[in-house]
């Protein structure tokens, strides 16, 4: 069984489908980390030019990207722990908008899902990834509540947030998500919105699991 969850930034979608992962005992994808990776190798080359599409086929070319058991890792190195910076995810945001990085990507994401029980999320699972994915969730709360939750996100690794420029952060991640030419953020026709605003993560997970049983899982 293929499960496709996508829904905008903050709305809870790693959190949500790992732990689902778990209770169902499916392969666990975070669509959203692959970019980032990416988004990380480019920045450490101080690449800007992203119109030089053969710079950016040339630095592809030499990207070996995998993951095992939820980790991520390029050439062989485990870089999961450097992917939840602001900068990275916002950069992470602009190379995938690019399509010679998302077509790199998306086919290595429907190589890993072929012929497995799996769970994905990002932002175009449903509408590009997996299109025939069994069961489509759209996964969201007001922007306000995941502004909240993403400075709760960041203090526990230690940061100190500022609450304003958290939420002008996602709000621009909105706004460059559903806009953008390449696979924009957008709810699958036949996926079932989920509001978690005013639910706890438990919560959230049973009301998949429900819909779930519905879509035969």
């Amino acid at each position: 069984m293929q499960i496709a969850i996508d829904g905008p930034s903050g709305a809870g979608k790693s959190t949500i489908a790992k732990e689902l992962s778990k209770r169902l005992g499916y392969e666990y994808l975070d669509t959203g980390a692959m970019y980032r990776a990416l988004a990380l190798e480019f920045d450490k080359k101080n690449f800007i030019d992203y119109e030089d599409e053969d710079k950016i086929r040339d630095i592809l070319s030499n990207i070996q990207i995998d993951v095992i058991d939820g980790r991520i890792l390029i050439n062989n190195k485990d870089i999961s722990n450097s992917l939840r910076d602001e900068k990275i995810g916002m950069l992470a945001s602009k190379i995938s908008s690019f399509s010679l990085i998302r077509e790199f990507l998306v086919d290595k994401q429907r190589e890993i899902a072929t012929d497995k029980d799996i769970i994905m999320d990002g932002r175009d699972v449903g509408t590009v990834i997996l299109k025939d994915a069994d069961c489509k969730i759209f996964l969201t709360a007001v922007l306000e509540k995941r502004a909240e939750r993403r400075v709760e996100q960041l203090k526990e690794k230690g940061e100190n947030p500022k609450y304003e420029t958290v939420l002008k952060s996602i709000e621009k991640r909105d706004f460059d998500d559903c806009n953008r030419i390449h696979s924009p953020l957008k709810k699958a026709d036949d996926a079932v919105i989920v509001d978690c605003t005013n639910l706890t993560i438990d919560e959230t997970i049973e009301k998949i699991l429900d819909i779930l049983s519905n879509c035969g899982g």
